[in-house]
């Protein structure tokens, strides 16, 4: 099987870019860049190394791996049993595939948070009681 090629300076910048947009510039991001063992399809039995570049923001870890040319994948998790995708098997894009991960965790944050104020029973934020 063919070396997939690290994460070009582009695709980097990219993320970087992308970071600071939805961060702010001041919010220093630390990238961690790695080698994973992933299976590229579902039938694989073998995994395939393909690099990954990782970084965390407030309790949660992303991630996201590059599984061929122009080929991406990515998740988020708070814990290891808190594990979630966008729902999207592989983007061909890097910008998309970055914006659509920070989407599905703000989405997805802001649901725990709703569930924490709500865990007492009480109604959520903003319903009337008719």
């Amino acid at each position: 099987m063919p070396t997939i090629a690290d994460f070009s300076k582009s695709e980097t910048w990219t993320i970087e870019s992308t970071l600071k947009e939805r961060w702010g510039k001041d919010n220093e991001i630390e990238l961690q860049f790695a080698d994973t063992d992933i299976r590229l399809h579902m039938g694989d039995k073998d995994t395939t190394e393909c690099p990954a570049v990782i970084w965390q923001h407030e309790g949660c870890n992303f991630v996201i791996f590059k599984t061929g040319i122009q080929n991406y994948r990515c998740q988020f998790f708070y814990k290891g049993y808190q594990q979630y995708g966008t729902g999207v098997h592989e983007y061909d894009d890097i910008g998309d595939c970055i914006i659509s991960l920070l989407q599905v965790q703000s989405d997805q944050h802001r649901e725990n948070q709703l569930e924490e104020e709500n865990s007492d029973g009480s109604l959520p934020r903003g319903t009337q009681v008719k």
